[in-house]
């Protein structure tokens, strides 16, 4: 198999470190294997990642080089350019980058459209194919897969197992500038995957993000032996997160092996259904907590400064159907995550 360009776009995040994590193990053991070249040497996946920072983390390019980074500006564009100077043209971008913590979006709504609006990256994409095309006209133009992810946060929450053909209402910030990310990928854009996830739960990353991670905040929380309060009413479809970059893996996979361009929209959510109670029950269950530590209060009993949908279980029976994928059960994520798993 030739090589083929990947870009995480938000590669130092939860969700892009995970992925570059994953696609280098994949370069290892094809190496390892001798699959896909003279003498093992070819490697599926060319990696490059974009970041918002002075610099990349020093640990992150350790643990994944060979790699590239490129310091981008999402809401200008300033440094997308670059790529495509030093990198090259990409088969598929994975578009992790966003604002999402809700309560940020609904402080400065102008910074959440424009980031969490792709605006800047699909007009790189877009110039980037031209381009290509210019520069090699005896070959067929590579339009460039995005993936790119979305939430759970762009329904209302007012039922159970919301399907894709379902209606959006967001409630908050967040939700309806991720929706209008969607709403301007799929105009603007001919070759796209958009993957509305829910919570993603697991290990910590190699270069250790700065936000709580849920699980093992509810862990810590209830090691402390104190009560701790947890929402009855609100319901999720947490997604371990290995899993999810499966998902995104297949997604890439069936791109290259099909040759065809894609316009989906998936539900990507793990197999349960589980309020912030039934989360931190199972944590309880799983690492030996006294139960009787969580406190079931009413999420409208708690001001949080941003209005939170309580039902945006998802239906992720197109996602099992198109990728042929199954998922761990909630319990097994958690038990990955504390005890078997690294962290």
């Amino acid at each position: 198999m030739a090589r083929k360009k990947v870009v995480v776009v938000g590669g130092t995040g939860y969700l892009g470190q995970h992925i570059l994590e994953a696609m280098k193990r994949e370069n290892q053991r094809r190496r390892m294997n001798g699959d896909g070249g003279d003498g093992g040497e070819e490697m599926p996946w060319d990696l490059a990642f974009t970041h918002n920072r002075p610099i990349p983390p020093p640990e992150l390019i350790e643990a994944i080089s060979p790699v590239q980074s490129f310091r981008v500006d999402l809401s200008s564009g300033e440094g997308f350019d670059a790529i495509s100077a030093t990198f090259g043209h990409p088969h598929i971008v994975i578009n992790c980058a966003a604002i999402s913590v809700p309560r940020a979006c609904e402080v400065d709504p102008a910074g959440a459209m424009a980031t969490n609006v792709p605006t800047s990256l699909v007009d790189w994409l877009s110039r980037s194919t031209v381009a290509a095309a210019t520069n090699h006209p005896y070959q067929s133009p590579c339009v460039t897969l995005l993936i790119h992810m979305s939430t759970d946060q762009v329904y209302e929450g007012l039922k159970s197992f919301y399907k894709e053909e379902d209606e959006t209402v967001p409630v908050n910030m967040y939700g309806k500038s991720k929706l209008a990310g969607e709403d301007f990928v799929s105009r603007n854009y001919s070759n796209y995957a958009i993957l509305r996830s829910s919570i993603i739960y697991g290990q910590q990353t190699i270069s250790p993000v700065t936000r709580s991670l849920f699980i093992q905040w509810i862990d810590a929380s209830l090691s402390s032996n104190k009560e701790v309060d947890f929402f009855y009413d609100e319901y999720r479809c947490p997604v371990y997160v290995k899993d999810l970059v499966d998902i995104i893996l297949a997604l890439a996979k069936k791109y290259i092996s099909d040759n065809k361009q894609l316009q989906l929209l998936l539900n990507v959510g793990g197999p349960n259904r589980v309020s912030r109670v039934q989360m931190a029950e199972t944590v309880a269950s799983v690492r030996q907590h006294d139960a009787s530590l969580i406190k079931a209060v009413s999420a409208s009993s708690v001001n949080r400064g941003v209005i939170s949908p309580p039902d945006i279980s998802m239906d992720i029976s197109k996602l099992v159907q198109t990728l042929c994928i199954a998922q761990i059960p909630f319990e097994e994520g958690v038990r990955l995550t504390l005890i078997n798993g690294p962290n």
